[in-house]
């Protein structure tokens, strides 16, 4: 397999397909291009017509879209075990995935994914209303599964949100007890702390996403 990804510090549809990759040590070749360059282009035309960041390439099958990768790879490679064994329960994580990947647009444009940063920003009532949203998702699960994931063991829900902890980590969100255990736990995590590590080593600069003022 080979996945292709963009900057770690920025990218976070990246981190998401990444994620279940590590999580599972699968073995897969990661190709990291730098966001828009030239090289960045040429070498996605040649795998996806969206021109787009995550792409797996699986022999002679291609997905291009994070949802779909992280679908793929657990049907593929993992027999399931990326979601809850329980249908009531799966049905569950699918629905709080969904939710994450087709909602949360003001939070998504006025925090944009900086691991390395620390950052000031003013936000908006959407993008309030979207963090009140997610804290109260965060700590029903805690309520629900206090030791474990978002489901007790890890899951594409927990990929989902990866890069939505990052957020809230890097423009200092505060968060309920029981939303800022989930968070700091999936930081934490072996993976999570990978992507942080190379993420640091990077230099390039994306001025759209530095957002705000630093702090």
């Amino acid at each position: 397999m080979q996945l292709y990804i963009a900057n770690q510090n920025y990218s976070s549809w990246s981190l998401r397909a990444w994620l279940i990759l590590a999580q599972y040590e699968l073995d897969a070749e990661v190709i990291k291009l730098t966001l828009f360059t030239d090289e960045f282009y040429r070498a996605l035309e040649k795998v996806t017509p969206t021109a787009k960041v995550p792409v797996l390439v699986d022999g002679e099958i291609v997905v291009w879209e994070s949802l779909a990768i992280l679908e793929y790879v657990n049907e593929a490679y993992l027999d399931g075990k990326a979601w809850p064994t329980s249908a009531s329960e799966r049905a569950k994580a699918r629905a709080i995935a969904s939710e994450m990947h087709a909602g949360f647009g003001y939070l998504r444009n006025e925090m944009p994914m900086n691991c390395r940063a620390k950052r000031k920003v003013h936000l908006s009532a959407g993008a309030l209303k979207d963090i009140a949203r997610i804290d109260q998702l965060w700590s029903q699960q805690m309520t629900d599964y206090p030791e474990g994931f978002l489901f007790g063991d890890w899951s594409v829900a927990d990929a989902m949100y990866a890069p939505v902890a990052l957020r809230f980590e890097t423009y200092g969100i505060e968060l309920s007890d029981q939303a800022k255990t989930y968070q700091q736990r999936l930081l934490q995590s072996p993976a999570m702390q990978l992507w942080l590590a190379q993420a640091s080593t990077e230099t390039d600069i994306v001025e759209e996403d530095e957002a705000g003022e630093a702090v």
